[in-house]
Formats: structure tokens, sequence, C-alpha cells
């Protein structure tokens, strides 16, 4: 095709994309508007009426920031089938709001879209002419046109291989970074839209080395899952866990860029209510919290709490003086463990059993010292003193310092400061791994809590029955107590009308009581906003998500996997990872080690092969690494090479953060850089990089995962290595972040694997 036919072309699409798209979605939206503000003028005062419109304002609300985030690159596809049917495609679905309700946009998701991404010249889909539509703003930047049946065409102009949308996938790997990730909605490649709208219902591991787009493509699934799904998740909603809170916000538009909002996204340290673990620990210790041995740990220190008296203890109790005794306590904490309900509900169980063994003490006591001695008092009796007794707070008190109502974070900062109680619960441990969990306690904050900290903190949520039956009791009566505020309220309100009301004033005089009574006052008064089900989930750790995306799961512990599968009990997951990068000591390198607890073998691999992300003159480098890891999966092959040969740039140790910074911000290079080291040597470098003045952000191997970059420089690579057992784990994620340019910086002599990477020198 001629570039003036070309030029046509994209006239034609330009008018086509304002005309037909964005003037009617601006209609639609001004109707939107106007919709709702009429809703508002009509609803009156009637509680009825006002939550209509509450739920009026949801939907418009939701349906403008749908639009409002879908805007950039809206449309961005056709297809010309080989019938003469013409479908366009877009981000979310457009009908005209005429009668007819014609289809002006088809949503990415919808069946009749998916040989857009699956059509290839071997097997066409009946499509005739693919186009990709590449827009800034509202004007169109490209057309690129794919021919997958010869026709008129010239074989020049057919598409070839597996990767559709070749010319527009190249664009989109060499534009610069942003620092926030891109959704691929226009180039979802086939082996990635096969796992985007897998029909599969249970466990879905996407396998795949580094940039082959499974972060992308498990959130795409997420979007399609909530368009396919959306009666289910709505309701229920997704969660999508990270490994830090820098990829959160890498990852965070995408999502709203597709027109959906409501995942809720988590790191495991941000995974239980109300806490946001950020403190440092070392990866031995990590390691330690992460290993299956703290359950038993866990629960030795909550039995350590269900103690016994070490003498007889004397209370008060009306002119007597009762006693408790070991042999009373410990018969209340048999029936309480009896129960098989957790601590905190169990102490019902104790308490009755105790009260019950103190009552029938007391009763023998008094029947022993009447006047013929032998007179017993009735069941009745009996009942009656332990009723009091349960009234008496010096008697409930003494008796539940056997049995206290225990919160995860006290219980385990007790745990974790006392080295007696750590010893207890720890049998058969070294005394290097009972060291690595003591610290000391802080007065207040979580500042102390780790992510490792975390998934403890929800295994004793469940050992105590913290926030479950004892929270909804709770929050039941606080319900209640709400409710008699509001009726009271309204009495007076009530009250302080005339008294002859009904005689001097209008009778369409409206009161507070004929508009709401108190169950809706109460119900004001504590829900002021309508939570979206993401808010809801966040705040209740007990919430069943209808679906959960795990992103670089390999890094999850033994325990953050407990925590996860208790968010999801119908086990409906997609887990993304690499095992071959595998840097926390207590993450996996076997996806059937950690699934097989809880779906046996019922779960799906799909591999993803294709890198889309690293230059093959980087993964020549990276490749040696994995083989070093010895890790049973293939190196991913990258689609294209930039011709950017990797640098080696010496430097004294002195002069080591200089280089890299200069490195960092040499002229040519363009986009976004970072430069990743070794733990220890972080600290340094940000303080560097302020002496500096320099731009480029510094980063661990840890807070670099799942982030990518145009250029990255490496610093010591052998210190990367040696940090851990699995440093070269490490080496292969820290090489491959970069999109365009790498270089290492080293004083120490390089990895082997490094060893012939082109030198030169620091101001070349």
């Amino acid at each position: 095709m001629s570039t003036d036919i070309h030029a046509d072309e994209r006239v034609v699409e330009e008018q086509a994309h304002l005309d037909l798209v964005y003037a009617r979605l601006d209609r639609m939206r001004a109707n939107t508007e106007r919709r709702l503000s009429s809703t508002l003028r009509e609803t009156g005062g009637t509680p009825q009426a006002r939550s209509e419109r509450e739920s009026y304002e949801r939907m418009y609300t939701d349906d403008l920031t749908k639009f409002d985030a879908a805007e950039h690159n809206l449309y961005f596809g056709r297809l010309d089938l080989d019938d003469g049917e013409v479908r366009r495609i877009g981000r979310i679905g457009v009908l005209d709001d005429d009668a007819t309700d014609t289809t002006l946009l088809l949503d990415w998701r919808a069946p009749l879209s998916r040989p857009f991404y699956l059509a290839t010249p071997a097997a066409p889909e009946d499509v005739d002419r693919r186009r990709h539509i590449r827009t800034r703003s509202r004007h169109v930047r490209a057309v690129n046109d794919e021919f997958l049946t010869l026709g008129d065409a010239s074989p020049d102009d057919v598409g070839h291989g597996d990767v559709v949308n070749e010319n527009a996938l190249v664009a989109a790997l060499n534009a610069a970074r942003t620092g926030e990730m891109t959704d691929i909605v226009e180039t979802i490649q086939r082996e990635q839209d096969l796992i985007i709208r897998s029909a599969h219902r249970g466990v879905t591991v996407i396998q795949g080395g580094p940039g082959t787009g499974k972060t992308a493509v498990a959130l795409h699934r997420a979007a399609y899952l909530l368009y396919t799904h959306r009666d289910i998740l709505s309701r229920s909603g997704i969660l999508i866990i990270g490994p830090n809170d820098d990829f959160l916000t890498y990852i965070g538009q995408v999502l709203p860029s597709l027109g959906e909002s409501g995942v809720l996204l988590s790191t495991i340290g941000n995974l239980y209510p109300g806490v946001h673990a950020t403190a440092e620990e070392s990866r031995a210790t990590a390691a330690i919290k992460g290993s299956l041995r703290m359950v038993d740990v866990l629960k030795r220190a909550v039995r350590a709490r269900e103690s016994l008296p070490t003498k007889p203890v004397p209370v008060d109790f009306d002119t007597y003086q009762v006693t408790i005794d070991s042999a009373l306590i410990k018969a209340a904490r048999t029936k309480a463990r009896g129960s098989r309900r957790a601590h905190n509900l169990a102490q019902r169980a104790f308490l009755r059993a105790a009260l019950d063994g103190l009552a029938q003490a007391h009763a023998r006591s008094i029947g022993s010292s009447l006047l013929d001695g032998s007179q017993l008092l009735s069941a009745n009796d009996i009942a009656d003193i332990r009723d009091e007794m349960s009234h008496d707070a010096d008697i409930r008190r003494a008796l539940l310092q056997y049995w206290p109502t225990l919160t995860p974070q006290t219980l385990l900062r007790e745990l974790f400061a006392d080295p007696t109680a750590i010893r207890k619960a720890t049998p058969g441990w070294s005394e290097a791994d009972r060291d690595a969990l003591q610290r000391d306690p802080i007065v207040s904050g979580d500042d102390d809590l780790t992510p490792a900290d975390v998934p403890l903190l929800d295994e004793l949520a469940e050992l105590i029955g913290y926030g479950t039956d004892d929270a909804e009791r709770a929050e039941r009566a606080r319900w209640r107590r709400q409710l008699a505020d509001a009726q009271d309220a309204l009495d007076i309100l009530t009250g302080s009308a005339p008294q002859d009301l009904e005689d001097e004033l209008d009778p369409e005089i409206l009161m507070a009581y004929d508009l709401i009574d108190a169950e809706q006052l109460a119900a004001r008064q504590t829900e002021t906003q309508r939570l979206t089900t993401a808010e809801r989930a966040h705040g209740d750790r007990n919430w069943a998500f209808g679906h959960v995306i795990v992103d670089e799961a390999q890094e999850l512990s033994a325990m953050a996997w407990r925590m996860v599968m208790r968010r999801i009990p119908n086990r409906w997951m997609t887990i993304i990872g690499d095992t071959a990068q595998t840097g926390d000591l207590a993450g996996t390198r076997s996806w059937d080690e950690v699934l097989s607890p809880y779906v046996a073998q019922r779960w799906q691999l799909r591999q993803l092969t294709v890198n889309y992300r690293t230059p093959a003159e980087i993964m020549v480098y990276a490749t040696r690494v994995l083989a070093r890891i010895g890790a049973e999966q293939d190196a991913p092959t990258s689609l294209r090479s930039n011709g950017f040969e990797p640098l080696a740039i010496g430097s004294d140790v002195r002069e080591r953060a200089r280089t890299a910074f200069a490195t960092a911000e040499r002229p040519e290079l363009t986009g976004l850089t970072a430069i990743i080291v070794p733990d220890r040597l972080h600290d340094d470098f940000v303080t560097a990089a302020k002496e500096f003045d320099s731009s480029p952000r510094v980063l661990t191997v840890g807070a670099c995962k799942g982030l990518e970059f145009d250029n990255i420089v490496v610093v010591e690579p052998s210190q990367i290595v040696d940090q851990s057992p699995r440093g070269y784990s490490d080496l292969y994620v820290a090489l491959t972040r970069a999109t365009q340019r790498l270089f290492v910086v080293h004083a120490e002599e390089l990895p082997e694997e490094l060893g012939d990477m082109t030198q030169a020198a620091p101001d070349s």
C-alpha cells in the first residue's frame, strides 16, 4: 500500500475516531450527567427516595469514571472480515444511545474481539485485514495494517508468525518508560490471550521468565474476569497481591485504564487489616518466620497463656472468701479446650466451667458450716450463687487471668520480647534460630512489624479467634447501643414538639420521626458513605474473595501461603511467577510444593516463552546466570535486538558511587534509569544520591521485583551473588530489569558469567 493511501486512511480513521467515538462518548457523558442531575432534583426527602438517588448516583458516577479512565486510546483496533463486516475494538464497549443501540465499539474482552488477538496468517479466523490505530489524546498518530490473507496485498504486507500487531508491539516496547505500567490491550499476543481468557475455575499458574508479560497478562485476566463474571466478582471482589508498595504503584493505573476499578491491591505486609508492616529484618530471620515450624510455635505461645495458679488465690465474695486453685482452673481449662474452639471463643466455656466449680465449692463450704452440719444447698441455690459470681468483677478478673482475652499484635510482641517464652515455644530449636526471633518491643504503633510478621498475626488471629465470632458479637452489641442512642434522639425531637401539635400545625408538615426511624438514623450515623467492595474487603480479615491473583508468587513463604489461602476458599486463583527468580530464602522453587497441601494436583501450568522486555544483547549474560542457578526452565526468547551491548565499568571503591551515578546520567540515555545495589550498599548510595543531587532511583533487588526501566546500572554483581544463598537468582532479576541498556559498575572482580562483558572507561 502506498504512503499516500496510508495518509488518506489515517485521515478517515481520525475522522471516525473523533466523530463516531469521542463525539458519541461526549454526548453519552453529557446525557449521563444530565440524568444524574435530574435524579438528584426529582428524588425527595423520603428514605426510599434518597436510597434510590444514591443508587443512581453510584451507577452514573461509575459510568463516568469508566469513560474518563478509558479515554486514552479508547479506540485502538479494527477488523475487516472477509465477508465485509467491520468490527471496531476499544478499551470498553460503547453503544449508540439511539433506539437501535448500535455498537460503536466492541469491548476488547467480548468474544467477537478475539480474532484481533488470535488471528495469524496460518489461522486467519476469517479476518482479511487487522488494523492497529495508535493515538495520543484525540489525535491519530499511526495506522498499521496487517493483511492475513494475500488477496490484493503484496507478500510484504502479509503478517508473519504468531506475533500479532508486530509494528505496534515493537513501537510499544521501544517507547520510554514512564514509571507506571501501561496496559497491553492493543498488543496482546496469542499465547497471552489464551491465558487471559482461560475458562479454568481452579488454580492457574503462569510461569514465565523475565519480560514475558506475566504481570500484564494477570491484570488483563482480572479485567476479563470482571467483564465475564461481573455478577459474582462485583460482590466478592478480586484481590491482587504484589511484592512491594512500589510495584503496586507501578501497576495501579492498568485496571482503571481498562475501565475497571474496585480491585483490592495489597502486599503481604498490608494484607492484615489495620497493619502496614514495613520494618526491616535479616533474610535469615524472615526465612525462619516464613517456615511452617512457626505454626507449632504460635500454638504453644497461645497455650502458654492458658495457665494455672502456682498457689491458691483467695478472693472476697459477699461476706465470704472463696479460693481459686489449680484443680479448679485445670478442670475449667479441660472443658474449654474440649470445646475445640479458638482461644478467645472458648473463653465463655472456661468461665462457665470455672464459675460452676467455684459456686459448687462455695455451696459445700456454706453447707458444712450450717448448724446441723449436713444440710446441702439446692441446685437452684447453687445456680443463684453462680449467677451472682458471674457479675462479680473481682471474681471474673481473678479467673480470666488464667484464660485472658488475647490480641495477635500483643501476643506476638510479648513472645518475641521474652527469651524464656521463645525457649518454651521452640523445643528442639538451635539457639541461633531462637536468637533470630528475639527483638525489643516498642511502646506503641506498628513500626516494629515486618512483612514476615503479618502471616504470623493472621495465624494467631485464627488460633485465638480474633476478628471472628467474638468481633461479630461486639459489633452487634455496638449496633444495639447505637440504635438505642438514635431512638433516644428521636424521642427528644418528639418530646420537644408542642403538645397540641395536631391542632396548631399544618398536618402536611413532616417531623423527623415521620421521615426516618431509629434504625435508619443509626445506619446513617454508622455509614456516612457507601464503601466499595474493595474497601469493605480491605477491613475484613474474614472476607472471601471471588478471585485472587498473586504476582511474584515464588517469593511467598509457606506461612504467607496459609494467609492467602484463607482469603480464597473457592481456590479460584491466578498465580504468576518464575521459580528461577526466587530470592527470598523462604520462597519456593516448586509450584507443586506450594499447591499440593491446598489443591493436590488440581491446578494447571501455563508457560510464557517470549521475552518482550529484555533485548537479546542483555539476555546473553542473563541466560548464563540462569544456567548457574540450575533452573529447569529455559530462558525466554528475546523478541528484539537493539544493538546496545552491555558495558562493564571498573572503578575504585572510593569512586564507585560517583561512577554509578555518572553512568546513570549519561547524556545519550533516555527514559527512566535505576541503580540496583547490594543490600548492604543501599543506604550509602541513597546518601550519595543526595550528595551528588542525582535523580536515578537506588533500589535493592528485592525492591525492584516486578519493575522495569529503560536503563539499569548494576553495582557490584559479585556482592549481589554473595549476599544470599540465592544470590544468583537475585543477579538474574537485576540484569533483566532493562528494556534498552545495561551497565555494570564494579570495583570487585565480576562473576564468571559476566567476565567477558565489554569493558568501558568511566567517562566513555
